[in-house]
This record gives C-alpha cells, structure tokens and sequence, in this order.
C-alpha cells in the first residue's frame, strides 16, 4: 500500500520520535511503500503568508510550487499516517499549517458550490487513515470534552476521503504521567495495529 507517513514533533530524543521510528520501520517491513516527511527535521514553513491567503482561492499553483513534494506525495498516497504530539487539544501548529499550505483548494477539496452546502472532496484515493498521538489529559477528560483532536481527522477531515476509508486511531493519555513500561506497551500496541494493514 502506497502511505504517507508524517510526524510532527520539534525534539528527535521524543517518545513521539520512537513512534515515528516505529511506524516507518513496521511498516517498511511489512512491504508497505512509504513517503515520509519530518515536519520539524525539513523545516517546514507552515505559515500561510499573506500573500498565500490572498490568492489562495485564485493563483492556487503559486502556493503547490513552493511546495510540491508534499502535494504530489498526498495525491501519491492511498493512506495517510500521521504521528504526533496533542497540544492544547489538537495538532501542533507547525502540523496544523502544513495543512493550511498543503491540504489546498482543487488538491483535497473544491469549495462548495453555494451556501449550507459541502465543500467538494477530493482525495478519494485515500482508504486507510491512521493516527498515532499522545495527550497529558486523561482519557475521561479528552471523551467529555468531545476529543476535539480525534475530531479533526475523523470527523472533519475524513470526509474529503474514500468513502470506505477504514481508521485506526492510537491515542497515549497521561503522557506528563506515564512510566517507561506505559511507553513500551503503548508502543507495543501501535506496531501490532499497523501490522494489521494489508498491502
């Protein structure tokens, strides 16, 4: 299977680190071919400027060329692994403006054709997501709140997808609190779920 794998975290000696390492290596070995991208490691810029907001429904093209790896890879891909820290309940920015400057108009979505109506989605090559993250709330927290993070991805986001577009989710709660064996099983558990996918 074709997979996007991309990991956000600013520290390489992080837990989210090993999990990146985990992933591209469980997956690598199951024959799996792999795209990845180190958000942090390839400085991505995930700002959008000014300029990019101004035409960003009008010159598109001008933003893909500045970077068309990451387009190219998420049209490449027929899922997508994202790997990454929750920090103040969903994504951390720099992940949060790759979508911004790579999820673009005509690339994943075409604006809806009116009011109360759906943006039109447009990534229909994609049937698998797959998301691996940590929080430092309990779980019973992240649920009352309504896991805004989760939501994101699978409420938000998958819609653009496959219809049939299976998900698998691995979310560590308590990280601030979490022992050296709570990190080895989670680990653990996120290899034997991604072993579960078919190439």
């Amino acid at each position: 299977m074709r997979l996007l794998v991309v990991f956000s975290h600013p520290c390489p000696e992080s837990f989210g680190a090993a999990l990146y390492q985990t992933a591209c290596r469980t997956l690598g070995a199951a024959g799996h071919e792999l795209r990845c991208h180190d958000l942090y490691a390839e400085n991505f810029n995930p700002v959008l400027s000014t300029e990019e907001r101004r035409i960003y429904l009008t010159d598109t093209a001008a933003i893909i060329a500045k970077h068309p790896d990451h387009v190219a890879d998420l049209q490449w891909a027929e899922g997508i692994v994202v790997i990454y820290p929750t920090w103040y309940y969903g994504p951390p920015a720099m992940l949060k403006g790759w979508l911004e400057r790579v999820w673009l108009p005509g690339i994943t979505f075409e604006v809806a054709e009116g009011k109360q109506k759906r943006t039109i989605p447009k990534l229909q090559n994609i049937r698998l997501l797959v998301g691996i993250t940590t929080s430092g709330s309990p779980w019973w927290w992240i649920r009352l709140i309504r896991d805004p993070g989760r939501s994101l991805w699978t409420r938000g986001l998958r819609p653009l997808f496959s219809r049939r577009c299976r998900v698998i989710w691995k979310q560590l709660y308590n990280m601030n609190h979490t022992t050296p064996s709570d990190r080895s099983r989670f680990l653990a558990t996120v290899e034997a779920s991604l072993q579960t996918i078919k190439v």
